[in-house]
């Protein structure tokens, strides 16, 4: 039996590489009735933000092909309810509760991040800077090495367990992104977020969204992902987190052998709710076949 247990930073350990993506997965404890939570590495919250939001207006989710575009807004009902209500329910679950948070400025983050250091289930919060969907705070933060890094900073001087930045791909250089963040502080890089696009209904000659604009996922941004992963795993030393479009065990093993330590699944819950358990026993069969005693051994060895 090979061994799954990797680092995602800052000296933390997950029993295996698969995670689920923020905003995919509710808190979640949805998800409970499909998926044995405690059979994965872990599974990371949904996006959390100092007030509660309620989101942009209808509507905000419009099919693509091989995928979705959503402009939700992070809606959340803020970190005290979750830390009040949510958090308790959580720790029945021998799985690594991972909290991804956001905000509209530096002061939002750096609070949220100050609220969640107390609770000792919480080894890591993953922050997102670089949601395309909301008017304010993440796109301006995410998209310049300055902006990135302030961040990473201000987060880093108030939460001392492990930190992952999660990036945006609507950047021209991805790898000067990640080697910002990691000279700020932070623990491990996760990307890629959602690549910003569009849809009009012809029609009715309007956009599908309310916002226009909105966050394109699913398999169709997957080939983009492994080239970025790719690429951000030879720039910096931290571990990278590889996300976007994975839809099988077949696709998470691309991300690995890009460079990726450990894999989230998005999309894909929507449509199989069960992909995360199937993704892990995919994994050991695939070391299992080729003769490797430990997933770590795969991680970039990707053979150019």
């Amino acid at each position: 039996m090979a061994r799954l247990s990797v680092e995602i930073g800052g000296g933390l350990k997950i029993k295996n590489p698969v995670l689920t993506a923020s905003g995919t997965f509710g808190y979640g404890e949805e998800f409970a009735d499909f998926v044995d939570l405690s059979k994965l590495g872990g599974f990371i919250v949904k996006g959390t933000t100092l007030e509660p939001r309620q989101g942009n207006p209808y509507p905000r989710m419009a099919e693509t092909p091989s995928g979705m575009l959503n402009a939700v807004g992070l809606q959340n009902k803020g970190v005290d309810y979750f830390i009040d209500n949510i958090y308790p329910r959580l720790l029945k679950y021998d799985s690594e509760i991972i909290v991804n948070v956001s905000g509209a400025c530096i002061p939002d983050y750096v609070a949220v991040a100050e609220k969640l250091s107390d609770l000792e289930r919480i080894r890591a919060i993953e922050v997102n800077i670089s949601c395309p969907n909301v008017k304010q705070g993440g796109m301006a933060f995410g998209t310049t090495t300055e902006g990135a890094g302030s961040v990473t900073r201000a987060i880093r001087d108030v939460w001392k367990k492990t930190l992952i930045v999660k990036l945006s791909p609507n950047v021209t250089d991805i790898a000067s992104i990640a080697k910002a963040v990691e000279s700020e502080g932070a623990d491990s890089v996760s990307l890629i977020n959602t690549m910003l696009g569009m849809a009009i209904d012809v029609e009715s000659r309007r956009p599908c969204l309310s916002t226009v604009t909105g966050g394109l996922s699913g398999p169709a941004v997957k080939p983009v992902a492994v080239r970025m992963v790719w690429q951000v795993a030879k720039a910096v030393k931290i571990p990278v987190i590889g996300l976007g479009g994975i839809s099988c065990g077949r696709d998470a093993m691309e991300f690995i052998l890009a460079g990726a330590s450990a894999i989230e699944v998005g999309t894909c819950n929507f449509v199989n709710p069960a992909i995360t358990s199937e993704i892990i026993d995919y994994m050991s069969d695939y070391c299992n076949r080729h003769g490797v005693n430990d997933i770590n051994d795969l991680v970039g060895a990707l053979d150019i």
